[in-house]
């Protein structure tokens, strides 16, 4: 497995796109390190598509500079094209030919040999499971299939950047873990992607960073993590050996005048505390006060917010802690579009 580089595989500073009186990007700035995935998140509008058409030389910006694989995107687009791959929002293969037929024509169009080509094509059907359907017209293949096949066909001449712009909207779940099992692969082989998505539990399975864009600017960045624990901290759940305890507990938070802890939350049908917190001393200090105290504890845990409670919290609607640590699992099952991952640390007495 390749390891990530600190070599810079796309370089954007003050990037800027007009659309008549629509600012579509309002001076975006990122950097995607070579054989990693940053992931660029944002509400329908914020500017990615046109991010991914500037970077891959369908639309000239108005301003800034982007280069990518060392080449400058306005100066050198032809000799940039043949180092790129896209996958767009819909699929964009040839209904009337077979799988392998588009495949084959793509790679000969990128002027690889016949054989070459062939053995292109063989290679990258069998990879995505289309093997049995290559000599069917893609008129007769689903969603997902087709999906699969536009993805295989822009890796068809191995791209040192490859842009996917939403991958899977509309896939079912299976076909869509296919598609990120091979983003995945791709990533391992060296590929460095970038990758635009409103599915929160793409973006925390597959980006080594994010970006979140918003009315064409860049509005946050860094690891998952890292805009985790910007979006207030982490939640501290707390489980006594009696339930009648509650509210005596939050009582004795409430009068301890421990630093930065702003109060808690009792949820008597979880049997649960939740204690907003910033740091582990601040963990220690509320668990080492209820010990003190004499409350029996069965059970600690932490709770990080999701990815779907960053990006609301980030775009201008911020959950609260506790309610982002007992609705997290709902949220998840109920709205596959917006599916968040938590992170969970327990320690059960």
């Amino acid at each position: 497995m390749t390891r990530p580089s600190d070599t810079t595989a796309v370089e954007v500073r003050g990037l800027v796109k007009h659309y008549g009186e629509t600012r579509a990007l309002d001076g975006v700035d990122l950097d995607v390190r070579e054989g990693t995935v940053l992931g660029v998140l944002g509400p329908n509008g914020a500017g990615k598509t046109t991010l991914v058409r500037c970077l891959s030389t369908l639309v000239v910006p108005d301003a800034g500079t982007a280069t990518v694989a060392g080449y400058d995107v306005v100066r050198e687009p032809r000799a940039l094209r043949r180092v790129i791959g896209l996958t767009g929002q819909y699929a964009s293969v040839d209904e009337k030919l077979s799988g392998w037929e588009n495949l084959y024509m793509i790679g000969r169009l990128l002027d690889l040999s016949r054989r070459d080509a062939r053995r292109r094509a063989d290679e990258l059907l069998e990879r995505f499971s289309l093997a049995e359907a290559a000599g069917r017209a893609v008129l007769t293949y689903s969603g997902g299939m087709r999906r699969r096949l536009d993805l295989a066909a822009s890796m068809i001449g191995r791209p040192a950047v490859l842009y996917l712009d939403e991958p899977t909207t509309g896939l079912d779940p299976r076909s869509r873990n296919e598609v990120w099992d091979e983003i995945t692969r791709l990533v391992a082989d060296g590929a460095t992607v970038l990758l635009t998505t409103q599915y929160m539990e793409e973006a925390e399975r597959l980006a080594h960073e994010l970006t979140v864009v918003d009315r064409g600017r860049v509005i946050a960045a860094g690891r998952v993590d890292e805009l985790k624990a910007k979006v207030g901290g982490r939640t501290l759940q707390v489980r006594p050996v009696d339930p009648a305890d509650l509210p005596a507990m939050a009582r004795a938070l409430a009068d301890s005048g421990l630093d930065g802890i702003a109060g808690s939350t009792v949820v008597p049908e979880d049997g649960l505390l939740y204690v907003p917190i910033l740091s582990d001393e601040q963990l220690t200090a509320v668990v080492g006060l209820l010990a003190t105290r004499g409350f029996g504890i069965t059970h600690i845990g932490t709770h990080l917010p999701s990815l779907d409670e960053v990006f609301l919290a980030i775009t201008g609607e911020k959950s609260s802690p506790a309610a982002g640590a007992t609705a997290g699992s709902s949220n998840d099952s109920s709205n596959d579009s917006s599916t968040g991952t938590s992170t969970v640390e327990e320690v059960t007495a």
